[in-house]
């Protein structure tokens, strides 16, 4: 098994401009996930559909879009590559000082400085925020490089007032700026991607990352706030979450195809993940979907 280096993305703005959007509007050949960050701020919208969200420790699945902003260095993998039914995604990356050294510090940007604290955390917002200002975001792609500033500035004044937002990783992400630190928690996210279909056991993965059992479990509770079997039981939840809402198969099809051995262990941890059994889930799903 080859694991790919985590990968620092450096962001290109256009010529003379300081902001970056980008639009996708069809899923890229390449499935597979693309773990990076970068000191850049990015605000994601995708307009419709379902897929999986990986942004710090958070795991998730999301329905009728999504409008994220994902603060400075925060790890994440991109969104369209693991989507269902959805129109489009737009992209919308800037750095932090983008606007001068010190701007942001003035009280009339406070609200704002206060999100860019809380968006190292990862931001999702809901309801009418999401719909009203997605549309927003999808209109900067044809915008001048003076008027997309103007119209950025002003979807981030309605984002920072707004209270329909969830933090991704309310108990923080921490992550090291040393390259080692990055290769080793990218080859164990890397790896419980391609393995949590099967049995893993602490002593394979502490090896994989030349650690001894204990000090692993330290080292990745101090990361991601999360213990290794917690994350693991949610990538299989959030991957049973899919299968539920976007596959035709039993729901003991969906126990065993998301890693989990035993049914009745599945019901219990998917009930405790999300308040609903299974069934409930899928039914709920359906009505959504219609």
């Amino acid at each position: 098994m080859i694991f790919t280096n985590p990968t620092f993305e450096k962001i290109n703005t256009p010529l003379g401009g300081s902001i970056l959007v980008r639009q996708f509007s069809h899923v890229p050949r390449d499935t597979r996930p693309y773990w990076h960050y970068h000191p850049e701020l990015e605000l994601v919208y995708v307009n419709g559909g379902s897929g999986k969200r990986h942004i710090g420790s958070h795991l998730s699945y999301f329905h009728d879009g999504e409008l994220v902003l994902i603060g400075p260095n925060l790890p994440h993998q991109g969104f369209t590559n693991r989507l269902s039914g959805h129109k489009a995604e737009t992209v919308v990356q800037w750095p932090e000082g983008f606007l001068g050294e010190g701007f942001f510090n003035i009280q009339e940007m406070a609200a704002i400085k206060r999100m860019f604290e809380l968006s190292r955390m990862g931001l999702s917002f809901s309801g009418s925020t999401k719909m009203t200002l997605g549309t927003k975001v999808e209109r900067l792609i044809n915008m001048s490089h003076f008027n997309r500033i103007m119209e950025l500035l002003s979807i981030l004044h309605e984002l920072a007032i707004s209270d329909e937002y969830t933090a991704l990783n309310a108990q923080g992400f921490l992550l090291q700026v040393e390259a080692q630190d990055n290769d080793r928690i990218n080859m164990v996210f890397n790896y419980v991607r391609e393995h949590f279909q099967e049995h893993i056991a602490l002593s394979e993965i502490s090896e994989l990352v030349s650690m001894t059992e204990p000090s692993f479990c330290r080292y990745f509770k101090k990361l991601t706030s999360k213990t290794f079997v917690q994350f693991v039981n949610e990538y299989r939840l959030v991957h049973s979450s899919k299968l539920l809402a976007e596959k035709k198969i039993s729901i003991t099809q969906v126990c065993y195809e998301s890693g989990f051995g035993n049914f009745s262990h599945f019901n219990k941890q998917f009930k405790a993940f999300s308040g609903k059994s299974p069934s409930e889930y899928r039914a709920g799903m359906t009505q959504i979907i219609q």
